[in-house]
């Protein structure tokens, strides 16, 4: 079935920096009601199932902001773009219908969330003991820690301060120092 209207992806994670898939424009965005977390667990991608590496999800937060990027499908592309993402995100992440907030416009867009019933949640922790688990977890996508070093990066590029991304990578650098 083809999209009339351009499908819009927003990204929060390693969508932000690896958008492995065609689109028409990017853009910085954010999403209301949601907090960036490293709760997900990954043996697909930055782990693998004997020790899965740790990923971002999203976390319903009132009065909170996530930011990321927004990319324009050609509705044409739309059907094989959504196809792509759903196998890339197959490690419990579902699709989410969401207001994206591009420029100041609201639009509707579409976006992955791991649910805390998936099998591979790996839900709250506290700090040390998630950086513990990044520090030891490598899978085909590269080391967890990459992950996290380059989605902060990414952030920052953006001028974007995401204090629970930062607090790891901090925790991080210190490690590799």
């Amino acid at each position: 079935m083809q999209h009339e209207t351009p499908l819009w992806i927003f990204g929060y994670g390693s969508l932000i920096w690896r958008a492995d898939f065609p689109y028409e424009e990017q853009a910085p965005a954010a999403i209301r009601g949601y907090v960036r977390r490293f709760w997900q667990g990954s043996a697909d991608h930055r782990g693998v199932p004997a020790y899965p590496g740790r990923v971002v999800t999203l976390h319903a937060s009132p009065n909170s902001t996530c930011w990321g990027v927004a990319y324009r499908i050609d509705p044409a592309q739309a059907e094989a773009v959504l196809a792509h993402l759903d196998y890339r995100e197959k490690g419990g992440y579902k699709r989410l219908q969401i207001e994206l907030d591009i420029r100041g416009h609201k639009q509707s867009g579409l976006t992955y969330f791991a649910t805390p019933g998936n099998p591979d949640y790996l839900g709250a922790s506290a700090l040390h003991e998630i950086v513990e688990q990044i520090k030891r977890a490598a899978g085909p996508s590269g080391t967890n820690i990459e992950y996290v070093l380059r989605l902060e990066e990414a952030l920052t590029t953006m001028g974007v301060v995401d204090q629970h991304v930062s607090d790891i990578a901090g925790s991080l650098r210190e490690h590799l120092s």
